[in-house]
């Protein structure tokens, strides 16, 4: 047995702000949108008998699939904004870059709020973590040969 991994997927609050975010500001490309109604499968398989719950699957450009839910019914909480980046789970979505100080700014300005400026991590590896629109953490990420 050979396991790839496929996909990420991420709970949002608005699905439409999400898919803006991830495609116009990260480049993503949007591949479907799912409705997925409370008499379907859907709540079965997530451990949510009788949820309702609109998806859409958007792709990068080196083809990594994002998943993104908005859950109607139940709606989701926000991830609180004392989460640190030790706390147990997933703690970020990483993002290669060729050039981190373009994108950076870009980013900026469109509003996009960063930890901190891109700062070398160690030798030829500069690295910026920012927040997407439900206050999930990114990470551009620039490899200099």
């Amino acid at each position: 047995m050979r396991l790839q991994f496929e996909h990420t997927a991420l709970s949002v609050a608005n699905l439409e702000r999400s898919i803006t975010f991830y495609c116009e500001l990260l480049q993503c490309t949007l591949l479907r949108i799912i409705d997925c109604p409370p008499d379907g499968r859907f709540g079965d398989v997530v451990g949510i008998p009788r949820c309702s719950a609109r998806l859409a699957h958007v792709q990068s450009v080196n083809g990594h699939i994002l998943e993104l839910f908005e859950y109607r019914d139940p709606q989701g909480s926000p991830i609180p904004h004392t989460r640190s980046q030790a706390d147990y789970g997933f703690t970020h979505l990483g993002l290669r870059t060729d050039d981190i100080w373009q994108d950076y700014h870009r980013l900026v300005a469109y509003g996009v709020e960063f930890y901190s400026e891109p700062t070398e991590y160690r030798p030829g590896v500069w690295m910026a973590y920012f927040y997407g629109p439900d206050h999930e953490t990114c990470e551009l990420r620039q490899v200099i040969a």
